[in-house]
């Protein structure tokens, strides 16, 4: 049984891939935060019990996360797929943007991708394969689209960079990194901040876990060091 890393189990997006790739007949361990308030019980959320396996990580603490990806690869022998989905979004225009709350961002959305992505790298450079797919976004992918986000467009860009340096570390091999760069997601709390908007125009988390599978099939093998933009018509 093929195995994958789902940090942020308890997000939207974070449900809907660890749906996906159980429905594909994957073996998922998600990650969430201490005391998490959205309870993961597999079959309150319509999974089979067998198939998820919840853990309490502290993605910031780069000791717990390696030690998280470790216990993983030593009771399941490998890790197919990794994706990371935890983040944190914050406005700013440069006169708002402290260095505290660049670090900040940067804790938010780098560290806690770079301290999974670093061990889960590692270990599928030694088996010549694997899946990796970090959460990236318009305001990284583009300074005209971060204006008024700066700290959180910074931080993000550093997600382009990490997946082009280790992808240039893995050429050669069958271990592909790859930032899934989405527009606004379809989910209740967007819609709740945002009424007056479209939603049949966001792209819905189920979506986004569909192009992710895809990704990891046989038919995408051939892939290499992909953007993938998930915009729908937004």
């Amino acid at each position: 049984m093929k195995t994958a890393i789902v940090t942020g189990a308890s997000g939207n997006m974070g449900q809907a891939v660890i749906k996906k790739f159980i429905d594909e007949g994957y073996k998922v361990i998600g990650t969430v935060v201490p005391n998490d308030p959205v309870p993961m019980d597999p079959i309150a959320i319509g999974l089979p019990a067998d198939k998820l396996d919840k853990v309490v990580v502290d993605l910031m603490n780069e000791d717990d996360s390696a030690k998280f990806v470790n216990d993983v690869t030593s009771k399941y022998g490998s890790v197919d797929a990794a994706v990371l989905t935890v983040g944190g979004f914050a406005m700013g225009s440069v006169a708002e943007t402290k260095t505290s709350d660049i670090a900040k961002q940067y804790k938010l959305n780098f560290e806690t991708a770079y301290n999974v992505a670093r061990p889960v790298f590692v270990q599928m450079m030694k088996q010549n394969s694997g899946r990796i797919f970090i959460i990236g976004s318009k305001p990284g992918l583009n300074s005209v689209n971060s204006k008024g986000m700066v700290a959180y467009g910074l931080a993000k860009s550093l997600i382009f960079r990490l997946a082009e340096l280790m992808n240039a570390e893995a050429k050669g091999t069958n271990v592909v990194v790859s930032v899934i760069v989405p527009s606004t997601i379809d989910t209740p709390q967007n819609r709740k901040s945002m009424p007056d908007a479209d939603p049949t125009k966001w792209v819905k988390p189920e979506a986004i876990a569909d192009v992710i599978y895809f990704y990891c099939t046989d038919a995408a093998t051939v892939l290499r060091e992909p953007v993938i933009k998930v915009y729908n018509n937004s």
